[in-house]
């Protein structure tokens, strides 16, 4: 059987292998206006494309009518020079066809790549302007798989499903209507045979989707086994606690799984394709047999014989393949719809129309009356990108409530009390990672909500109990704080962060590549890179969740020589976790239950008394025991 152009056995067997449960997707309204507006940017190069792809399907046609000339007016009258022009008009119109396959790739590579550039930029940026509990909620691999196989999904809309379309229709009109003027009684014969193939075809495109589906589920699994097994955190604890013979048991059952799906995928595609050459030789005998008593009776030119045995074949193809349109539109479609949940989920920190840059020289940070309550999942989340959708639900209590302080330019001011009680959440409203539900935040005098985010992230500078590191260089990490900055600047921020003598050390130095997550790193070091990260961006407004939480007390030291460095002369809000490390902070405030409870200077609290006294207290009985263990 000879299968129409861009019809390939695997493409007509893909829409056999399509998730028929699409079908009966119901689109969000507007989902085909906005996919029609994707298309406008690039429709001169659709309409060539386009264009071509018709010239291409008209092709199917010309070469076996000119087989049809070459034996009724060349071979069977014995005319040489008929034969050898017509013989010469096959190679152009296969050289046509070669120039037109290529014309035709290149455009559908300009359009496809072009529009997977488009959605993946455009979603990429719009993820990284998501607040930081989008990220908390979703899941990793999905949101990848929104970048991936839903953009590639969606571009096949403009290239493959069009073509094929547009082809299909154009091949199969064209091939009917020549067959019907040569003899439409044979070509009524050669369509009996249709319901034939379609109906056992249709039972065979739902068993390959099931088998499809159970595939793609088995290798989601097997993949998500390798992710959690080969990162560092994973691969120590398998080495700790795993057992090899049973970790190696399980992946190669779901191996195996993957292998007898792929085995049953294969064999059922065989009978397919066995099955839909026997219907195409079965209408080629039709024809032949037919035809051939037609010719015999004189009702039928040899030559006609020959052409409608040539095209008989052309039309399962784009039949077949039209009969699947629908689902391999709605599937196009669906990836559209699942990247457009991403695009339309609004991010909750935006920009002003009109921003205004934080003032330069020392500044201050200001809550006035601050409170919050982090967003629900409805602001922030997309169901189908957590692994439980709806399963948690923000009660929408307030985690800080009526929150005032003030940190004047150059002080250090510490926050403390006990787990939950709100001290991460105030620190993260002073970068703007979220905006409070009631009060204001000001820097320099300046309402965040007014400030230009540029200008906000140049003069704030985070440092987080868990520094992450980049898989990547030591150089390339520090300088994603300042790309332009010097090769001495860096070796003067390592130096004031007392890791110098460190990435001296290094056979590779600044070109030393830390790891997954800067596994490569002990903790200390990699907080002290983090601050000399902070330090080469010079912010003058520090904020830290104190790094020496769970450091040993070599790094302990090292890390506090370095933060002495990087909070010297800057306004600096930290998280204490070891109450020593800020007794001469300017001003602590103790937090319990998203309030305020104490102010004042470390002797001043110790005398008045209260949770801090009592955290105080407790922390320095048991630092013995912890000594001890």
């Amino acid at each position: 059987m000879t299968i129409g152009r861009g019809q390939g056995p695997g493409a007509v067997v893909r829409g056999f292998t399509k998730d028929g449960a699409v079908t009966d997707h119901r689109l969000q309204r507007g989902t085909v206006r906005r996919v029609a507006a994707y298309g406008r940017r690039f429709l001169p190069q659709i309409t060539v494309f386009l264009v071509l792809t018709v010239l291409a399907a008209a092709l199917v046609t010309a070469v076996p009518l000119v087989l049809r000339a070459i034996i009724d007016d060349g071979v069977v009258p014995g005319d040489r020079r008929v034969v050898i022009v017509l013989g010469g008009l096959v190679a152009v119109l296969a050289l046509l066809e070669a120039l037109l396959t290529v014309a035709i790739r290149l455009y559908s590579a300009r359009i496809g790549e072009g529009l997977i550039l488009d959605l993946r930029s455009e979603v990429f940026a719009h993820v990284l302007r998501q607040p930081i509990a989008f990220f908390t909620r979703a899941q990793t691999g999905a949101l990848v798989n929104r970048l991936n196989t839903d953009v590639i999904g969606a571009q096949q809309a403009f290239t493959s499903i069009l073509s094929g379309l547009v082809s299909n229709l154009v091949s199969l009109a064209l091939t009917l209507g020549v067959l019907v003027t040569m003899s439409w009684q044979i070509t009524l014969l050669a369509l009996l045979l249709l319901p034939v193939f379609l109906v056992p075809a249709k039972l065979m495109g739902d068993r390959l989707s099931a088998l499809t589906r159970r595939q793609m589920n088995l290798n989601a699994e097997l993949a998500t086994r390798m992710t959690e097994r080969f990162n560092v955190a994973g691969a120590l604890l398998v080495r700790l606690f795993g057992r090899p013979e049973e970790e190696n048991r399980e992946y190669a059952a779901r191996a195996a799984g993957v292998r007898d799906a792929g085995v049953s995928i294969a064999l059922n595609r065989a009978v397919f394709m066995a099955g839909l050459a026997m219907v195409a030789a079965l209408a080629t005998a039709l024809v032949y047999g037919m035809g051939g008593l037609m010719a015999v009776a004189g009702q039928l030119s040899v030559g006609t014989l020959v052409a409608m045995a040539a095209l008989i074949g052309r039309v399962y193809g784009p039949l077949t393949a039209l009969s699947n349109a629908r689902v391999d539109i709605m599937t196009a479609l669906v990836s559209f719809e699942r990247i457009f949940e991403v695009l339309d989920l609004e991010p909750l920190v935006t920009e002003a129309p009109d921003p205004t840059a934080v003032p330069d020289g020392p500044v201050g940070v200001e809550l006035d009356g601050v409170t919050f309550a982090y967003p629900s999942a409805e602001e922030v989340s997309v169901a189908s990108l957590e692994q439980r959708p709806g399963a948690e639900h923000e009660d929408g209590r307030p985690v800080l409530r009526g929150v005032t302080a003030r940190i004047e330019p150059g002080q250090l001011v510490a926050l403390v009390g006990p787990s939950g009680a709100g001290k991460t959440t105030l620190t993260n409203l002073v970068p703007r990672l979220y905006d409070p539900s009631e009060g204001t935040v000001r820097v320099g005098g300046v309402d965040l909500r007014e400030v230009e985010l540029g200008s906000l992230r140049e003069t704030v500078g985070v440092v987080t109990q868990e520094a992450h590191m980049f898989n990547d260089s030591i150089r390339a990490n520090l300088l994603y704080a300042d790309p332009a900055a010097t090769e001495d600047a860096i070796w003067e921020a390592l130096r004031a962060a007392q890791v110098e003598a460190l990435v001296s050390s290094l056979p590779d130095g600044l070109d030393t590549v830390v790891g997954d997550r800067g596994h490569r790193l002990s903790g200390g070091e990699k907080q002290r890179l983090a601050l000399a990260r902070l330090l080469l961006r010079s912010p003058r407004v520090v904020v830290l969740d104190e790094a020496t939480a769970h450091l040993d007390s070599e790094s302990e030291a090292a890390v506090q020589r370095a933060l002495d460095a990087a909070l010297e002369g800057r306004t600096s809000l930290v998280i204490a976790h070891r109450l020593s490390t800020i007794r001469d902070a300017d001003q602590i405030l103790v937090l319990d239950r998203g309030r305020i409870v104490q102010r004042g200077t470390h002797q001043e609290l110790l005398a008045e008394g209260g949770l801090y006294r009592v955290l105080h207290d407790t922390q320095f009985r048991e630092q013995p025991r912890e000594r001890r263990g």
